[in-house]
């Protein structure tokens, strides 16, 4: 299973949910960390992906490519993270084939209804179980 990890900024919510996965999940995956820049990658890196890279082209390349893609919301909307995540990576990850994880935060002007304010690491466990139980599915 190939794992896209994308986030940007300063990387934290990827290097937080690279951490859970790691911790975990029983058996080696394939993680890799996607960031809009060098910051949220390297920080990704050092939480534990096995590859990563930076930029628009390495996130739709790898969109296509992925299994499943996690990050924040943010992930799907165009000019979000304060422009860093441009309209061709919210494309190509909304259109991959990728099972998409989207951790329910943004600083976007978008209000999701009907969703739980639950903290980041509630939220990352959640994940884990979804990835667990996607695992022995495969």
């Amino acid at each position: 299973m190939i794992v896209m990890v994308m986030d940007g900024q300063g990387g934290g919510i990827g290097a937080t949910l690279i951490k859970g996965l790691r911790n975990g999940i029983d058996r080696e995956m394939e993680i890799l960390a996607l960031g809009t820049n060098s910051i949220a990658t390297s920080r990704m890196m050092k939480a534990g992906a096995n590859k990563g890279a930076t930029g628009e082209r390495a996130i739709v390349l790898t969109s296509a490519k992925a299994d499943v893609i996690i990050g924040p919301l943010a992930i799907v909307v165009p000019d979000a993270m304060m422009g860093e995540l441009t309209p061709s990576m919210a494309s190509a990850v909304s259109a991959s084939e990728a099972k998409k994880i989207l951790i329910p935060l943004t600083q976007e002007n978008i209000k999701l209804v009907g969703v739980s304010g639950e903290p980041l690491p509630h939220l990352v466990d959640q994940v884990v179980e979804i990835i667990k139980e996607m695992d022995n599915h495969v």
